[in-house]
């Protein structure tokens, strides 16, 4: 049955409400970045309401700082939510230790309605019930031994000061509901498990507790999570039940997989987005990537944009199988992705004020010329670099050095690879002014070959090594040609005028 969507807590909401709900005893991954991405989307294409819900409910794996890193790492890929713990909303608070007391109150709920249970069994016992079962080969489940305490039973033990948790009576007969994704479920978790504690001796909820709990008063209408939820839906349709409340729809979406279908692994330390935003990935390129091994669209394609992503989106696209991802292949999204950028007058005015703060942090003690930090010259670059690059960084590798520090060469060092040098640097300069000069890599390899052809006793690598010394300082790297282009004409005339004058 879907919510009716209204006035809960006395705030008036309207079109579809979804929720990110990430646990910080960890950072944001990729699996975690992908259904955040999914909610996003789906609210995002039907005007809904795009919930982060910190679920901090196990405090001894929190990690310090996580939550405020998940929150950052939403905002960097793009989709920020509309309600956060640092957003702030009607439904609020947005972490759940800050909502105990309504899960303490929805468990008495629960205990005055017979639904729930006070369980006095000690860890020890628990343990060995654990144990008998492994012994035996079953799986390990608690024999809800105090589902059958009488209420005298109870007050004794509440008057011994015993510790206590409250368990959830799990019923048999539950009914089927249609998931969005897998279709037609229904799981007999009552034959298979034993009743769920729903809330801990330290006063906090489990995890089932506490999101029915805040799915409810935070009236979310659709629960969008990963397949790893699935057989647990029939357990939370019975919390719904025994509430009296009307459940979200729920759809669960299959796993991201390795390429070899193996697990992803926190453990790797690659698929965490830290990692991607420090070494210069555009955010777009994740997002593209992790759609487009997976599902939920007419067909796959690489390039898609935000935008593209929320309009071509189709929830009954999805299909139950696991996503597959191939991490080789994000450069070439990435690539794709930056050409983009680097196309659009707007975005490539950013990238040309990101390159600039790039250039001064790697080579600012180098005596950089302030003459290439020049939004006309650094715009060349990203222009003539676009399509060859996968992100900003290329830019200042070794490889691309002589981009931005002018090499310290003298011509006596020049005269000893060939004797011509002013020669050669008078054809070169001639070749720059020249007005029909096409400025690709392939005619300027002819027209250097043409140069070769007019000196009197240099090879044509003696040539390239020269220039190759004259223009970039280095040995090796990129051609003579593909130097030439990226520089400009301007910027070649004037290393070659700096090596004949020195």
């Amino acid at each position: 049955m879907a919510r009716v969507l209204g006035e809960v807590c006395g705030a008036a909401v309207s079109g579809p409400r979804v929720r990110f709900g990430p646990s910080p005893t960890g950072f944001l991954h990729l699996g975690g970045l992908r259904t955040a991405l999914y909610n996003y989307i789906f609210a995002k294409q039907q005007r809904g309401t795009f919930v982060l819900r910190v679920e901090d409910t196990d405090q001894g794996r929190v990690v310090p700082g996580a939550a405020d890193s998940i929150e950052d790492m939403l905002h960097w890929a793009g989709i920020p939510p509309d309600e956060s713990p640092r957003r702030g909303g009607p439904f609020g608070p947005y972490q759940q230790s800050l909502r105990l007391d309504l899960y303490r109150a929805a468990s008495e709920v629960l205990l005055d309605r017979g639904a729930a249970y006070r369980c006095f069994c000690t860890p020890q016992r628990l343990e060995l019930l654990r144990k008998e079962a492994l012994r035996n080969q079953q799986t390990p489940r608690y024999d809800n031994r105090c589902r059958h305490l009488t209420p005298k039973e109870v007050a004794e033990k509440l008057a011994q000061g015993l510790d206590w948790v409250v368990r959830f009576r799990l019923e048999r007969g539950v009914e089927p509901f249609q998931d969005l994704v897998y279709g037609w479920n229904k799981h007999e978790v009552a034959e298979v498990e034993g009743d769920p504690v729903i809330l801990k001796g330290d006063g906090f909820p489990t995890y089932h507790l506490a999101n029915v709990v805040d799915d409810h008063h935070m009236n979310i209408s659709h629960v969008l999570r990963g397949t790893e939820w699935l057989t647990s839906t029939s357990k939370h349709l019975l919390l719904y039940k025994a509430f009296g409340w009307d459940p979200p729809q729920f759809g669960h979406l299959p796993l991201l997989l390795n390429k070899d279908g193996s697990k992803l692994s926190k453990r790797q330390g690659d698929i965490f987005l830290e990692r991607f935003a420090q070494e210069g990935y555009l955010p777009e390129a994740l997002l593209d990537m992790i759609t487009n091994c997976g599902s939920g669209f007419a067909e796959k394609q690489m390039g898609r944009t935000l935008e593209e992503l929320i309009s071509q989106f189709e929830i009954g696209r999805i299909t139950t199988h696991s996503a597959l991802l191939d991490l080789e292949k994000l450069p070439e999204f990435s690539r794709m992705h930056l050409t983009r950028h680097i196309e659009n007058e707007g975005l490539r005015q950013k990238l040309i004020q990101e390159l600039q703060l790039l250039v001064e942090h790697v080579y600012g003690d180098q005596q950089v010329d302030r003459e290439v930090l020049e939004k006309e010259y650094v715009e060349q670059v990203l222009l003539l670099r676009k399509g060859h690059i996968s992100h900003l960084k290329d830019l200042v590798s070794g490889n691309y050095s002589y981009l931005w520090v002018r090499p310290l060469v003298s011509r006596e060092h020049l005269q000893t690879i060939s004797a011509e040098v002013d020669e050669i640097g008078k054809l070169v300069l001639g070749l720059m002014t020249k007005p029909a000069a096409v400025w690709t890599i392939e005619e300027l390899n002819k027209d250097l070959r043409n140069l070769q052809k007019q000196t009197k006793e240099t090879k044509y690598s003696s040539m390239m090594k020269l220039l190759r010394l004259a223009l970039s300082g280095q040995q090796h790297g990129p051609s003579v040609a593909e130097m030439m282009v990226t520089l400009g004409p301007r910027e070649v005339c004037g290393r070659i005028r700096k090596v004949l004058s020195s």
